[in-house]
């Protein structure tokens, strides 16, 4: 019996999904039947060993990429069959993105970086939308930097108006694509507290996709990859638990180029 959004709170869902590349021989299948639930208010991370499909996932949950079969839900809508123009104004109002190159843009300063989805959506923010602006610029200790551009502002600061952008809008989901690669040590595990503060205090829905167990552990929940199945569902782990997890993993699975589009392709789609 499958389950609906209802019956468990869920944010998202992909069901029976399957991504494909090529033909014939040289078919590489990305995924291959997943079924995967991110439920509502949870912080989930996502890993693999490069070539699992973790990345392809993401892409297909987030409607950057189309799949080849299956379903996918974002809360009650089923977006497998949305036009462009339907997937991109679903972004825009209803998923909120923070990749690993932070994605700014350099010409706007921080505050119209944490604007841009409003602006792309072709509306002011409501009053409810800026008190949450507001709250967030506060929480992220953003208020002396609003009005500096990118190249001024450190990495840590970048990621952190880039996780503002990101929540600005009270998104259904939050998508993290290895949020803390640019980042040394202390900046990142700042940013990893500020989106399990999200989750945790706030009820923020957030799926990263990494490939660091120190990040991973950060989540409520951890999904495992490999060979485009989904292989294991756990609960919060240790890094330490984690690392031995995916070491016993790559052991037993053999290297294969990874079959996702590339990050800058799919950070475009994201921000149209």
């Amino acid at each position: 019996m499958r389950t609906t959004m209802n019956e468990l709170g869920l944010a998202a869902r992909v069901y029976r999904l399957t991504k494909t590349y090529g033909g014939g021989s040289a078919e590489v299948r990305a995924l291959d039947g997943v079924d995967v639930a991110i439920r509502r208010g949870e912080f989930t991370a996502i890993m693999g060993p490069s070539g699992s499909g973790k990345s392809t996932l993401m892409h297909i949950m987030a409607g950057l990429d189309a799949p080849t079969g299956g379903e996918v839900w974002l809360g009650e809508t089923e977006i497998t069959g949305l036009s462009d123009l339907e997937l991109t104004i679903l972004r825009r109002r209803r998923v909120g993105f923070v990749f690993q190159s932070f994605n700014l843009v350099p010409t706007l300063t921080a505050l119209g970086n944490i604007l841009l989805p409003f602006d792309l959506d072709g509306r002011a923010p409501s009053a409810l939308e800026r008190g949450r602006i507001d709250d967030l610029v506060d929480r992220l200790g953003l208020s002396s930097r609003l009005h500096h551009r990118p190249h001024e502002l450190s990495g840590g600061q970048q990621q952190r108006v880039a996780i503002a952008r990101a929540l600005a809008t009270g998104p259904d989901l939050v998508f993290a694509d290895e949020p803390t690669g640019n980042l040394d040590s202390r900046s990142g595990a700042e940013v990893l507290r500020l989106l399990a503060d999200a989750s945790r205090a706030h009820g923020q829905t957030i799926a990263m996709v990494t490939h660091d167990p120190v990040a991973a552990a950060h989540a409520d929940r951890v999904l495992f990859l490999a060979d485009g199945h989904l292989v294991a569902d756990k609960p919060r782990q240790t890094a330490e638990q984690i690392s031995a997890y995916m070491l016993a993993a790559e052991a037993e699975t053999e290297p294969r180029t990874d079959a996702a589009p590339a990050a800058s392709v799919a950070s475009a789609g994201a921000l149209r």
